[in-house]
This record gives C-alpha cells, structure tokens and sequence, in this order.
C-alpha cells in the first residue's frame, strides 16, 4: 500500500467512499464521477500502479479480478444478455488517460443514452 494512493486510503478506509464488493484481494466501489448510470472502480488491494506494471507473475491474481467484473456488474444493476451488458475500461499511463496511480478497471453500464465519448480519465 502506498501512504499517499488515493485508492490505497479508501482500501484502508481513512476516504468514504460507496463499498459494493470486497475481499481479502479487492474492492470496488462507486465513482464519484460516474460516467454512466452504474460506474464502478474494481481495484486490487496491492498497490500497483498501472497495467503497465503487469507481468506473466501476476495472470492469476488478474484473472481472478476479471473474472468479478460480471459478478460485480450484474449485481449492482447492470442487466445480462445481448439486450444488457456493461463496458470495462482500464486506462494505464498518462498517454492513456490514468489519472489515478492505481490499477483499476471502471465497470460501466445501464440504460443507454450515455455517451460512449463518456469513457473516464481516472
């Protein structure tokens, strides 16, 4: 954990934020800027920057966070299906749009309209 991550002191519960799912390895909560009717954060309890930052070592820690994300969608209201669905978007590096140097995926989804130019820099 890094002592000044925002990510890392609202794991450690000294930011409030909206808790949707956590165990011993993640937690995801909602954006305080959502870009969508449902807009969550999933992130991994270990600080690590970016998928930049990923290797051949961590497949099976990053397996299992994606593997949450319909878990994570579907019960926080984005609805199964063709007719449903949910984006994922995990920005890495400035070039990329992360703003926030943490690994994190926005899970996004709900009822259209919502701009599909609405993908966060965070």
């Amino acid at each position: 954990m890094s002592d000044t991550c925002l990510f890392c002191k609202i794991i450690r519960g000294e930011i409030p934020s909206t808790m949707v799912y956590e165990d011993d390895e993640f937690v995801a909560f909602k954006d305080i800027a959502p870009a969508a009717p449902i807009h969550l954060l999933l992130v991994p309890r270990q600080h690590i920057v970016s998928l930049q930052d990923v290797g051949p070592a961590d497949r099976e820690w990053l397996g299992r966070m994606m593997a949450l994300v319909p878990q994570i969608a579907f019960d926080n209201g984005c609805e199964p299906g063709p007719a449903g669905g949910f984006r994922v978007v995990a920005n890495s590096g400035a070039h990329g749009g992360q703003e926030v140097d943490h690994l994190h995926l926005h899970i996004m989804g709900g009822p259209r309209p919502w701009s599909a130019r609405s993908i966060p820099n965070a």
